[in-house]
C-alpha cells in the first residue's frame, strides 16, 4: 500500500518537474514534450542536460523514464535526475526519493529515500513533504513514528495542493489529542520554506 501510494506520488512529482522547467528557461524543449514531439523536445533539452543545466537534467531524466523520445531506461533516468538533484532541484530530489524508496534503478534504500524526500520537502515540496508524512507515520527507516509530524507535513502538502495530503491529515487528525494536533499546526505555521524541518516533536511520539 505505501509503496503504491508513492509510485503514484512519483508520477505526480514528474509531471510537477516538468512544469518548473518551462518556467526555467528553456521554454522550447519543454513545450516540445508537451505537445508529445518527443524528438524535438530531445534535441532542445539534451545539451543543455550535458552542459550541467538541472531543469534540463531533470525532464531529460523524465523523458528516460517513461520512454518518451528515447528507449526506456531507469537507470538513465536515475542518472539524470540524481545530477539535478545535486544541484539542488527539489522535484529532481522527489525523485531520486522515490527510486531509492522503490528500488527502481538502484538498490532500495529507504534512509536515502529520507535523506532526498527531506531535502525536497525542505525546500517546499509538497509531494515530497506528503511523502515524509507517510515515513513519519508508518515508522519507516528508522523515523520515530510521530503523529505530530505527520500532520504538520501534511498540512503544509496541503497547502501546497497535494490532495492525497487532506485526506491523511483527516484519517490521522482522528488518532490525535487536540494537544497534538493544536503543536502540528502551530509547527507548520512557523515553518518557512528554506529551513530545517523538525526531526522531532513534543506531543507526537508514538509509544
Amino acid at each position: 500500500m505505501k509503496k503504491i501510494f508513492l509510485v503514484t506520488l512519483l508520477a505526480i512529482g514528474l509531471q510537477f518537474g516538468l512544469q518548473a522547467s518551462a518556467r526555467a528557461g528553456f521554454a522550447e524543449g519543454a513545450s516540445a514534450y508537451n505537445a508529445r514531439n518527443y524528438a524535438l523536445a530531445l534535441k532542445e533539452i539534451n545539451p543543455l542536460a550535458k552542459a550541467g543545466n538541472p531543469d534540463a537534467q531533470h525532464l531529460l531524466g523524465l523523458m528516460y523514464y517513461m520512454g518518451r523520445g528515447v528507449t526506456r531506461d531507469y537507470k538513465q533516468a536515475f542518472a539524470w535526475h540524481l545530477k539535478a538533484a545535486e544541484q539542488g532541484k527539489a522535484d529532481a530530489q522527489y525523485v531520486v526519493g522515490a527510486m531509492y524508496y522503490t528500488g527502481n534503478a538502484v538498490p532500495q534504500d529507504q534512509k536515502h529515500a529520507v535523506t532526498w524526500f527531506r531535502k525536497a520537502a525542505e525546500q517546499g515540496h509538497a509531494e515530497a513533504q506528503h511523502a515524509l508524512g507517510l515515513m513519519y507515520r508508518y515508522h519507516v527507516a528508522g523515523l520515530p513514528q510521530d503523529s505530530v509530524l505527520a500532520y504538520m507535513l501534511w498540512n503544509l502538502a496541503a497547502a501546497g495542493g497535494n490532495r492525497n495530503a487532506v485526506d491523511q491529515r483527516a484519517a490521522i487528525a482522528k488518532r490525535m489529542r487536540q494537544e497534538q494536533i493544536e503543536e502540528a499546526q502551530a509547527l507548520s505555521r512557523t515553518w518557512k520554506p528554506g529551513t530545517q524541518l523538525p526531526t522531532a516533536s513534543k506531543t507526537g511520539a508514538d509509544t
